[in-house]
């Protein structure tokens, strides 16, 4: 007879309330060293602004240990340090223009009402695969989402760019609702169609592609790309929706050949658009040479971003200490820049180290969960995390043209935070799926972390 010791999963919510006391710890840190740079004196609200921090950080932990146990533990201290830096950062710079009740006060109350939506949905979806019964809902409301901007009430244009609404005081970008919405319509139909979408077709230049009659998915979001491209005149968006759907297809299918066929029609269709909009010419110009004389009022934005980031170095200006306000946009498209100026490479670094701990934690729900929805739904969460933060910082640093897309969970505003915080709410859902350890029907499961003898024949 041989004894064989089984050990069940730990939910390790004690490790992340540890993690998250650490992370509320620096941002608190990082408030203080603002206010000592600058003003030579403790920020008298300090002790105000980390109590509301402190509250709806443990408020989600609490949310957490109730109705999601086996949740992954490191989702939440990432997003909090995220979340609280950006604070940081968009007070920093309120105090340097002299408006410090602008926009840090409303950017605290956003994060606080994006947690609190987070853990409703949390509560109220009690199992993700629910999702799955309104994959065309998702569709429809995520189209609607994405045209609502073209309206000509609600509609507002900024930077060239039409993807914003209006409704009196306040603005919203449906965008960072709508991709949400198409990732569990484009999981759920994925899954679905997998089977025809993975048949094999000819063989060219070393590509299996797939057959003619099974190009119809792939052309349709093609051209609703191109749609958002070309009349709303946003790059960001049409890259991310393609990007990610693109991405799930090959998850879902395994074949290289989509993303070939993927790469080559978007980057057919883009230089055409370069051809037919002055706009999307006047981007090109700026991010190949923002220093030409023929763009250079235009490229303003482009070249003190990356001076700022050159006057960083690697250990930054220090936080207070630089200059990152003369940068337009510095709080919310270039707030990656005002953070690398003061925090230097070092500290740029750790904020795209955060940044991937975050996406790799989002895969790794999507390779440990049990059912396929549930694995292309994390796997485009978690791709739209990534693709978003590349396409920001890569327009940032100059290794891509400039778009309209925010920073996850740093830059200011209210609809990027409440998108932001709900894809980090159903992937902690999915991961509490994954991890949670199968219960036998046969023995009452003991506590976690317990040890547990099963005898075995010899």
């Amino acid at each position: 007879m041989t004894t064989v010791s089984q050990f069940r999963t730990g939910t390790r919510r004690n490790v992340e309330l540890v993690l998250l006391l650490f992370a509320v710890g620096i941002v608190l840190l990082a408030y203080l060293n603002v206010g000592l740079a600058t003003t030579g004196a403790v920020p008298v609200d300090i002790l105000t602004q980390g109590a509301w921090l402190v509250a709806f950080a443990l408020g989600f932990h609490a949310v957490l240990r109730w109705r999601a146990a086996y949740a992954d533990p490191l989702m939440l201290p990432v997003a909090t340090l995220l979340n609280g830096l950006g604070i940081v950062m968009i007070h920093r710079l309120d105090v340097a223009v002299g408006s410090e009740g602008g926009t840090a006060p409303r950017q605290i109350i956003w994060a606080g009402l994006s947690m609190v939506v987070a853990a409703l949905v949390l509560v109220v979806l009690r199992d993700h695969r629910i999702l799955r019964r309104y994959t065309y809902t998702a569709m429809l409301l995520g189209l609607v989402a994405v045209l609502l901007p073209l309206l000509p009430i609600l509609g507002s244009e900024r930077g060239g760019a039409r993807i914003w609404i209006e409704l009196g005081p306040l603005s919203f970008q449906p965008g960072e609702i709508a991709k949400i919405l198409l990732t569990v319509f484009f999981a759920g139909y994925l899954i679905q169609a997998r089977d025809a979408l993975s048949l094999a077709g000819r063989e060219i230049l070393g590509f299996r592609l797939p057959r003619a009659r099974d190009l119809g998915p792939i052309l349709v979001a093609w051209a609703f790309a191109i749609a958002v491209l070309v009349f709303e005149s946003d790059l960001g968006t049409s890259l991310l929706f393609f990007g990610l759907f693109v991405a799930m297809l090959y998850v879902a299918t395994e074949r290289r050949s989509w993303i070939a066929i993927g790469m080559g029609l978007f980057c057919g269709a883009a230089f055409v658009a370069y051809l037919l909009f002055a706009h999307l010419q006047r981007r090109v110009h700026i991010w190949l040479d923002p220093w030409s004389p023929q763009y250079w009022d235009q490229s303003y934005q482009l070249r003190q971003g990356l001076m700022g980031l050159g006057a960083g170095g690697m250990t930054g200006t220090g936080l207070g200490q630089g200059r990152p306000q003369i940068t337009p946009l510095a709080d919310s498209d270039f707030i990656f820049a005002s953070l690398g100026e003061e925090l230097g490479l070092v500290g740029a670094f750790a904020i795209l180290l955060l940044y991937g701990l975050l996406v790799e934690r989002g895969l790794r729900t999507a390779l440990g969960t049990r059912d396929g929805f549930g694995k292309l739904l994390a796997t485009g969460l978690a791709f739209t995390m990534a693709l978003q933060v590349f396409t920001i910082v890569g327009g940032v640093l100059r290794v891509i043209p400039l778009t309209g897309l925010t920073t996850p969970f740093l830059s200011a505003g209210g609809s990027s935070l409440l998108a932001n915080w709900t894809i980090v709410a159903i992937l902690l859902r999915i991961s509490d799926h994954a991890r949670r350890p199968v219960p036998d029907p046969h023995e009452t499961p003991p506590a976690a972390d317990t040890p547990t003898s099963v005898v075995t024949a010899p």
